[in-house]
């Protein structure tokens, strides 16, 4: 009797294995499109979807916990785990309402951003679409209206406006789908990370909105950002998950398939297309204390992935 191989992603420097089935749903619920993802500091991990509701949450051997976020059905996108000195945090961007909500992890509203007060940039024709949500240490509030006029906001901890910066454009500073944002600390100083998917591009800026740099290599379609000891994850749109060092040099693409976002209808293809070791649409990803990834797709029942080190 031979043993059934799992599969293996990554390469020799880092790799991979699938645990088979690992998100378990009772069988009144469904996922929506799976787009957020994120770990708790007890390895729980919770699910963002357009489904109803919108938030599961699983332990790590993927039992089903709990589900709340009726509030986000259909608009569910951007979704951040926040910790800071005394508790943690959801933050959740909804594309359908328009809105930032920052929740404790019980779904208790804390605070909700709309758009902001720029008459110049917002009216009944240009619409506010925000896609990502990252915060800063001393609680700043970063937005990415992915989705709309491609500009980030920076508000207070209190939701106080501040300023915003980018606006539609190629060049540097300027912005086409800003999908994802975060704020870096590996190099010891906080700094302002935003994929700007539509231009196949990671930009980064100072806490004000500054320009620094760009980062052009081994991505596509960068959608969201997570970290893990120095190590950047992100998933890129275009059928793969990468991983970047300290210093932002490729460490390996996880599943990559350089087919699957060509194929007619994607990202909803026919199921017999889908492979365990391949992806199709990573949207979402985090990882656990103990290095193992969590990838969420962007299909519109839902795939969630669980890879362990191997």
């Amino acid at each position: 009797m031979t043993t059934r191989k799992l599969p293996q992603f990554g390469n020799a420097a880092r790799s991979y294995e699938l645990v088979p089935g690992w998100a378990k749903l009772p069988a009144h619920l469904k996922f929506g499109y799976t787009h957020g993802i994120v770990v708790d500091q007890q390895d729980n991990v919770y699910v963002f979807h357009t489904g109803k509701p919108s938030i599961f949450k699983f332990d790590q051997t993927g039992e089903f916990q709990e589900a709340w976020g009726e509030e986000f059905e259909g608009g569910a996108h951007g979704f951040y785990l926040h910790k800071d000195q005394s508790s943690e945090y959801l933050f959740i961007t909804d594309t359908a309402r328009g809105n930032v909500v920052k929740m404790d992890l019980s779904g208790k509203h804390l605070l909700t951003l709309g758009a902001p007060d720029r008459p110049d940039l917002y009216n009944d024709e240009l619409k506010y679409i925000p896609t990502d949500v990252a915060v800063s240490a001393n609680g700043d509030i970063y937005v990415s209206d992915g989705y709309g006029q491609s500009w980030i906001h920076h508000y207070t901890a209190a939701g106080e406006y501040i300023r915003s910066w980018g606006g539609k454009g190629t060049e540097m500073g300027q912005l086409n789908c800003p999908h994802g944002i975060s704020i870096d600390v590996r190099s010891g100083i906080e700094e302002v990370y935003v994929a700007d998917r539509g231009n196949h591009r990671i930009q980064v800026f100072t806490l004000q909105g500054n320009f620094k740099r760009v980062i052009v290599d081994d991505m596509d379609q960068p959608c969201s950002f997570y970290y893990h000891g120095e190590d950047l994850f992100f998933p890129d749109l275009n059928s793969r998950v990468t991983i970047f060092d300290k210093n932002n040099q490729l460490i390996c693409h996880l599943g990559e398939d350089q087919q699957a976002y060509k194929q007619t209808g994607w990202p909803n293809l026919p199921k017999s297309y889908y492979c365990d070791h391949k992806f199709s649409s990573p949207h979402g990803v985090c990882v656990d204390s103990k290095g193992s990834v969590y990838v969420a797709e962007w299909i519109i029942d839902g795939r969630v992935t669980k890879l362990t080190l191997a």
